[in-house]
């Protein structure tokens, strides 16, 4: 009984790990968004602030965490945001390719409700 459960386990983590590939850097990450309250965001009044700036470094580690590739936050250069049970932010960050040092630019879609400690990365693409 005792490898029958063993070997289900490692099916079961095999068949996750391969259903679940690593992402690289110029690929999407994350899922859609509800485009039925589009017209609610506003720009973020201070991107130079520690928390939008701490967040989309946060954003970057969250990312790594499921991509092929290596890339090192630099700074978010711009944004927006929406209230909602939280708050939603879209942010636009440069990050380097830590291989060659080449600067890029990346969008990030996050999810925060601070009074409940709650954060998501909702998506994370190369910005076109």
């Amino acid at each position: 009984m005792r490898t029958c459960t063993f070997l289900l386990l490692i099916a079961a983590a095999a068949i996750y790990t391969t259903g679940t590939p690593a992402r690289g850097c110029g690929e999407s990450y994350g899922e859609s968004y509800d485009t039925s309250i589009e017209d609610r965001w506003e720009p973020i009044p201070d991107i130079n602030d520690q928390h939008i700036q701490e967040l989309g470094g946060w954003a970057v580690s969250e990312f790594l965490k499921h991509a092929n590739c290596l890339i090192k936050f630099s700074k978010v250069v711009s944004g927006k945001q929406q209230i909602v049970s939280g708050m939603n932010y879209r942010l636009v960050i440069d990050a380097s390719d830590v291989g060659s040092g080449k600067l890029g630019k990346y969008n990030a879609e996050v999810y925060e409700q601070e009074w409940t400690k709650t954060r998501k990365l909702i998506s994370f693409s190369k910005a076109e």
